[in-house]
């Protein structure tokens, strides 16, 4: 016999929801009153972080104008390649927030950041050719997110001193996040206030950490968005992210909440599968548009791409694992076809998908344009093969002028290498990168490091093949210690120096 669950009301413990968003707020107002160090507020357009901002937002509201004297940055961070309707969705929150911040007269700077071109998710997977991310090799992150959140707080420590992050981190989000919160906590140097391990002159404040998932949708359906932004909207998107379409919010311990939906980069790979996509796609025909997205994610998550990257490392080394050898970077083909695909999809999207997002912007054109250079003048692929794969992928013309002027073979000449070298792929790659380096050097009042630069080429394209330049490696592993040398021992002869 089944004995019933008794289900769990949120804030029960703690007198209700009203009694802990009055005791919450005077927290913070009394932290926000007790120095002029600025706060900056992480803000991703998901369920914690909103409910955080609100609860900042209506302290502030409870402070007279003349008390409102330090500033609260709300940074949100745009990898690019998020999901497009949270995209869309935290664009639209930041716009109605910085109005309204204005309207009430509160400190309150919306920010939006971006990554550094040379940073993004594309540049790095099809400029540079890094292979897609995996748990072992996990390039994204540090990239796309950590480095533009880092050099704003940085800044704003630099101009102020110090900063205090005011995060929606929760203990209930997992064991891993529980522990490392606990053990911040033993260094406290203010109540609530634990010191940041990243960034030097830094505090995190972490208000609702001890909420539950109910709590936080609880508090959220009943309080109602100060800045405008609807939050039942926020719940129709976690309600599409979740494969029942459903979304409790006082539940027994063994139901699920939609709040453990997770939202992050459409293309990542160090998932099994972007479950929150496919629940949109499969709960909302208006969504079917994010079709091509969800199988060109599924066509990086390959789970053997070694056919598609080169035998060598970027530096033109061999590495053995076991005596197998570990491929290096996306070849020039096969960075060539991603960025078919991913052209192919944004054009397919911009003809078929409802008219509100059919201006989307899967890749950009600054992103394109650094693509363009790095194939170009660090790969030394001279065809210059950019422009080509645009205009028959979008059927509009690349807005970028020619570049055979600052090219070592001009692009109707790259044929001609390529018939020389007798369809021997490695030689015709060496030969274009050494005349590639002598074109570099040549405009150069000194060419100090000429012949190492031609060296290096030489040692790159130095194999017949890729099974020639593993048995090198395997031969070159064997023969780590050099054999002792016969000949005149230097204390025993007397000859002449």
């Amino acid at each position: 016999m089944n004995t019933p669950t008794r289900r769990t009301v949120p804030f029960e413990s703690q007198g209700g929801l009203a009694a802990v968003v009055n005791e919450l707020t005077a927290e913070i107002c009394e932290l926000y009153l007790a120095d002029q160090v600025p706060w900056v507020v992480g803000y991703s357009g998901g369920k914690d972080s909103t409910a955080v901002l609100q609860l900042v937002w209506l302290a502030l509201q409870g402070l007279e104008p003349h008390q409102r004297t330090k500033p609260v940055y709300v940074i949100s961070t745009d990898t690019l390649v998020e999901n497009p309707v949270v995209a869309a969705w935290v664009t639209q929150s930041l716009e109605t927030m910085r109005q309204a911040a204005q309207k009430q007269q509160l400190p309150i700077q919306p920010n939006r950041l971006v990554p550094d071109v040379k940073d993004t998710f594309w540049v790095g997977l099809i400029g540079k050719g890094y292979p897609a991310p995996r748990p072992k090799f996990r390039w994204c992150t540090e990239r796309l997110k950590i480095k533009p959140s880092n050099s704003f707080i940085r800044q704003v420590v630099h101009d102020h001193g110090e900063a205090i992050l005011v995060l929606g981190i929760r203990k209930a989000e997992s064991q891993a996040r529980a522990r490392v919160m606990e053990r911040h906590e033993k260094r406290r140097v203010r109540d609530r206030l634990s010191p940041n391990g990243n960034l030097p002159n830094s505090l995190v404040y972490s208000p609702i950490e001890s909420w539950s998932n109910d709590e936080v949708w609880t508090f959220l359906m009943q309080q109602p968005n100060p800045w405008g932004h609807p939050n039942k909207d926020l719940l129709t998107m976690y309600q599409g992210a979740s494969s029942d379409g459903e979304c409790p919010l006082v539940v027994d311990n063994t139901t699920p909440s939609c709040g453990d939906s997770r939202f992050g980069c459409w293309t990542c790979t160090l998932v099994d599968k972007d479950k929150s996509m496919s629940a949109m796609i499969q709960n909302d025909e208006e969504k079917e548009w994010m079709l091509p997205l969800l199988e060109l994610r599924d066509e990086l998550d390959a789970p053997d791409d070694s056919h598609l990257r080169d035998f060598r490392k970027m530096n033109g080394t061999i590495q053995l694992f076991h005596d197998r050898n570990v491929p290096g970077p996306y070849t020039q083909r096969a960075r060539g076809e991603w960025l078919r695909k991913l052209l192919n999809a944004q054009t397919w999207i911009r003809k078929n998908a409802p008219e509100h997002v059919r201006g989307i912007e899967l890749i950009t054109m600054d992103e394109l344009h650094e693509i363009r250079r790095i194939w170009v003048f660090e790969k030394h692929e001279v065809e210059d093969s950019l422009p080509q794969i645009y205009k028959q992928e979008t059927g509009e013309e690349f807005p970028g002028g020619p570049l055979d002027q600052h090219l070592a073979v001009a692009a109707d000449e790259v044929e001609l290498l390529r018939a020389v070298c007798d369809g021997d792929d490695l030689h015709f790659e060496t030969m274009r990168e050494l005349l590639a380096v002598e074109r570099k050097f040549r405009t150069m009042t000194r060419r100090s490091g000429l012949f190492e630069a031609l060296e290096k080429a030489i040692k790159k394209g130095y194999y017949t093949d890729a099974e020639d330049a593993v048995d090198l490696a395997k031969r070159n592993q064997q023969n780590k210690v050099a054999p002792t040398l016969i000949g005149l021992d230097e204390e025993s002869t007397d000859a002449p120096a």
